[in-house]
C-alpha cells in the first residue's frame, strides 16, 4: 500500500472577532403595576386605581370564603381524618380562636350552598 499523498492537515480554529464596544449592561426592568405609572391624567389614574382596589378587595373577600370552607371541611366531624381547630390554625398561620371562627363561618357558607355545588 502506498501512501498517496498529503498528511491530513490539523483543523484550523478561528479566533473570536475583536469587540470594538462594550455590550450593554442588563438594565433592571422598571416596576409596572397594571400600567398605572404610565397614566398621567390624575382623574383617569384615580378611576383606574379605584377599579383595581375594588377588584382586589373582592378577590381577597372571596379567598377568605374559600379559606373558611376549607377549614370547615378539614374540621368536619364526619371525616375520619378530621383536624382539630388547633391543627387547622397551625396549618393556616392563624390563632386557634380565629380558626374556630373560620370553621364556623365555613360551615355556615356550606349550609347556604345549593345542593350539588362543590
Amino acid at each position: 500500500m502506498s501512501d498517496s499523498g498529503k498528511a491530513p492537515e490539523p483543523p484550523r480554529y478561528r479566533r473570536p472577532a475583536a469587540l470594538f464596544f462594550e455590550p450593554p449592561a442588563e438594565q433592571p426592568d422598571e416596576e409596572h403595576f397594571f400600567a398605572l405609572e404610565s397614566i398621567s391624567e390624575p382623574g383617569e389614574l384615580l378611576d383606574r386605581a379605584t377599579e383595581l382596589a375594588v377588584a382586589f378587595q373582592a378577590a381577597a373577600d372571596r379567598s377568605v370564603e374559600f379559606q373558611a370552607i376549607a377549614a370547615a371541611r378539614l374540621a368536619d366531624p364526619r371525616r375520619f381524618d378530621r383536624l382539630p381547630a388547633a391543627a387547622v390554625a397551625e396549618r393556616a398561620g392563624w390563632t386557634e380562636d380565629y380558626a374556630v371562627k373560620m370553621i364556623e363561618f365555613g360551615r355556615e357558607l356550606l349550609r347556604r350552598r345549593p345542593e350539588g355545588a362543590s
